[in-house]
């Protein structure tokens, strides 16, 4: 069955940064959109960022522009989300996901079990 296994998560200072992964396994990875989500307490899933099958075309959310940068080695099965001058307001389990839903902003339909990442200040 499909897998996604995130890693890298942790506690940061404010203005730090985090690298996180998803390893997947169970599916041709190379055939896959990936994308991150995010959740912090009391709110819904959102959308932080996705990267096509091939890495050549990359979306992010307004509030992660030009800190965060998502990218893949489909020859490790391996997505990446590379997080500077982390905020508080990115305090929030992040969420890896294969595939793509309606538009490259709905998520696909397999899940990572979620990773903590806290910014304190």
């Amino acid at each position: 069955q499909v897998q996604l296994v995130e890693s890298g998560g942790g506690l940061v200072q404010v203005g730090g940064s985090l690298r996180l992964s998803c390893a997947a396994s169970g599916l041709t990875f190379s055939n896959y959109a990936m994308g991150w989500f995010r959740q912090a307490p009391g709110k819904e899933r959102e959308f932080v960022t996705a990267i096509s099958w091939s890495g050549g075309i990359t979306y992010y959310a307004d509030s992660v522009k030009g800190r965060f940068t998502i990218s893949r080695d489909n020859a490790k099965n391996t997505v990446y989300l590379q997080m500077n001058s982390l905020k508080p307001e990115d305090t929030a389990v992040y969420y890896c996901n294969a595939g793509v839903g309606s538009s490259w902003y709905d998520p696909g339909d397999y899940w990572g079990q979620g990773t903590q990442v806290t910014v304190s200040s």
